[in-house]
């Protein structure tokens, strides 16, 4: 990379601001727009962001003036969005984030690619938080914020910024970029539907095992599985169901602030595991997390111990706070897998649920209409209710023709309490309607920074 000027068009999302904050750590001239900017939300991430030296500018255009900059945009950017317009007209090299990404993660010795459908964010703050403490010193990008490193200074901690030798990435399947990586350890969490068709995921999962030189995979999944047995000894394996593992669980116990139990090896030597986060779905990530740092030459007895001050990654199952005898839960789940594993841990403990799912997109909602209803039928009791606004819609040319009434048709097909409503204020004048004591509302869904924002808002009104 000779130039040294960046604009990254769409700065705020989860994935582009992590990538800032790093190119920002390495002396690069940063710069930057974001619609959510200009409507004025988020304001703190922005001034976080500007707090960095990172110059921001309204997305019109206005910041892309030199053939010298590098535009930087996600996948999701339209050419015709102003900057896009801009940069074409002075000459301005255009970078996809993933090509960026890769660049910066191909060029270290070590790489340690971090895949799947669900778990992907939490197994990277595990392993960043492992291999931090084993002294190892990596540089992380994240999908999401590692709580063991905010602080009121950095209030946002998607990235840590460490030696250039050793990177952690989580990478995304998506929109098919996990074909730019070329890792070291590949971790490839499970795989299920979710953007792309399995044939398509199989391939693209497939082809970034191949790349490695040790891949960490799940037998409790069939689709990694697969991967495993093609893989041969490349692969090493985690498993919460299967002895034949080489690192599996046992003696769980389930809490509602945290799960414990024994990661054991294959060869029958274990070690005692306590997680400050719930669920059976994050002792799958503390193992993968585990075999991953084992292939690094981290020490299983330290990393086990250091897992018990893993405090988990932003708006995953985290409690905004309770009033009332009502609990907010702020939640990411999106796809099927995520919403079954964060039913699943809900509904380990007592509490009627109130559920506020804002599917992440119309094009996801079409994709997986069946999937995500049956996800919700599984994982929801008869008493709980699911509220549901319209899909992320922020302008395009996506195809609208389904949406969040006809998921909620489907379900109450299934007998689920579910409804479509205008919008997302809408749904938060039900919550409160229907809120009593010994509840747990839940705010569900991604693509929306804004959503932590309306889970605060729902717990100020409950006070």
């Amino acid at each position: 990379m000779t130039q040294s000027s960046y604009f990254f068009c769409g700065i705020g999302g989860s994935g582009m601001a992590p990538l800032a904050m790093i190119m920002r750590a390495r002396g690069e001239t940063v710069q930057g727009s974001d619609r959510a900017l200009d409507q004025a939300r988020v304001a703190s991430r922005f001034a976080f962001l500007e707090g960095l030296g990172i110059q921001l500018f309204p997305q019109d255009g206005s910041g892309v003036v030199s053939a010298d900059q590098i535009l930087v945009a996600s996948a999701a950017v339209e050419d015709t969005v102003p900057d896009m317009v801009a940069a074409r007209g002075v000459g301005a090299r255009v970078l996809r984030r993933a090509e960026l990404l890769s660049d910066l993660f191909n060029g270290a010795d070590q790489r340690i690619g971090v895949a799947g459908t669900s778990g992907k964010s939490t197994i990277t703050a595990m392993l960043s938080w492992i291999l931090d403490r084993a002294g190892l010193d990596p540089t992380v990008i994240n999908g999401a914020d590692m709580l063991n490193y905010v602080t009121p200074a950095t209030p946002f901690a998607a990235a840590r910024v460490g030696a250039p030798g050793l990177f952690v990435a989580e990478v995304d399947e998506s929109d098919g970029t996990i074909a730019l990586y070329e890792p070291t350890v590949a971790i490839v969490s499970n795989i299920s539907l979710d953007h792309k068709s399995m044939d398509e995921l199989r391939v693209l999962f497939g082809d970034f095992v191949a790349k490695s030189k040790v891949a960490v995979l799940n037998l409790d999944n069939g689709e990694s599985a697969a991967l495993a047995e093609r893989a041969g000894g490349q692969a090493v394996t985690f498993s919460l169901t299967s002895d034949q593992a080489d690192l599996s669980a046992t003696d769980v116990i389930q809490r509602p602030d945290g799960i414990d139990f024994a990661a054991r090896g294959r060869d029958g030597q274990s070690w005692a595991v306590r997680l400050r986060t719930p669920g059976l779905h994050n002792v799958a990530n503390a193992l993968a997390a585990l075999l991953a740092a084992r292939a690094l030459g981290v020490d299983m007895a330290a990393a086990t111990a250091t897992l018990a001050d893993y405090r988990g990654v932003r708006r995953r199952l985290e409690v905004t706070g309770s009033a009332g005898g009502v609990t907010v839960i702020d939640d990411f789940a999106h796809n099927p897998d995520k919403i079954a594993a964060t039913l699943r841990t809900l509904r380990a403990f007592e509490g009627r649920l109130l559920i506020m799912f804002q599917p992440h997109g119309f094009g996801p909602i079409r994709l997986m209409r069946r999937e995500l209803a049956e996800a919700f039928k599984s994982g929801l009791a008869g008493e709980d209710i699911l509220l549901m606004p319209e899909p992320v819609y922020y302008g395009g040319t996506t195809d609208r023709s389904v949406g969040s009434a006809d998921l909620a048709a489907d379900l109450r097909g299934l007998d689920v309490q579910a409804e479509a409503l205008a919008d997302r204020a809408a749904c938060g004048d039900r919550l409160i309607d229907l809120a009593r004591p010994g509840d747990r509302i839940i705010v569900m869904g991604a693509r929306d920074d804004t959503l932590s924002v309306f889970a605060r808002e729902l717990l100020e009104r409950l006070t």
